[in-house]
């Protein structure tokens, strides 16, 4: 289907209106916060000078490898709005309006990652996402969302059709079959990670 006749997803029409801007305000994430993560992937990850995150919303992650690594080039597709104008205001930051499903870049990024992203997609998109991610990478892949060993939907905030939890790294890796392999994984304790969620990650290498 040509881009200008595509149908955006249930999904992607909610987060780019108003319950995304009200998520905006309500993530009060510091990028601080996030800065032991990003470090422990930067190392398991040598060598990177460009990161794209995918779901950017205000820039918290991003900042956070920023003060890390000033000299990494960073990038952040956003689809709200509002959230993209909070993280085009950080220096150093390059923020882009749009989705996963629409995004084209003119150029790869050494590490392309998704943070409590994909856990919101369309399912149906799902596949196409994976491959995307991985055509977008030199070289790394981090995928850290939600886990289920089988898919399951959750209702969010009154609002059905918007929260998942399924097998994202393993469904990532047969998606890409061949292409890619697996460096790490863990999981993001909140009782002792509070910044996050219960989260669990995969690190991937393209082959």
């Amino acid at each position: 289907m040509a881009e200008s006749t595509r149908i955006k997803s249930e999904q992607e029409q909610f987060w780019e209106g108003e319950f995304g801007s009200t998520y905006t305000v309500r993530n009060a994430v510091q990028p601080e916060q996030r800065t032991k993560f990003f470090g422990q992937i930067l190392k398991l990850a040598p060598g990177v000078q460009s990161v794209c995150e995918l779901g950017a919303n205000k820039g918290h992650n991003l900042l956070a490898i920023h003060s890390l690594n000033p000299e990494i080039q960073l990038t952040g597709l956003e689809l709200n709005p509002n959230a993209l104008a909070e993280l085009k205001s950080h220096a150093g930051l390059e923020g882009v309006q749009g989705s996963i499903q629409t995004f084209n870049p003119n150029r790869l990024f050494d590490l392309v990652y998704t943070c409590g992203v994909l856990i919101h997609l369309n399912p149906d998109d799902l596949t196409a996402a994976y491959q995307k991610m991985c055509q977008l990478s030199n070289r790394y892949i981090l995928i850290n969302e939600y886990y289920n060993p089988s898919p399951v939907e959750l209702g969010y905030r009154g609002h059905e059709g918007k929260l998942f939890k399924r097998d994202f790294g393993g469904e990532f890796w047969d998606a890409n079959e061949g292409q890619v392999k697996l460096v790490d994984y863990g999981f993001l304790w909140q009782r002792v990670e509070p910044s996050w969620d219960n989260s669990t990650w995969w690190l991937f290498e393209k082959i």
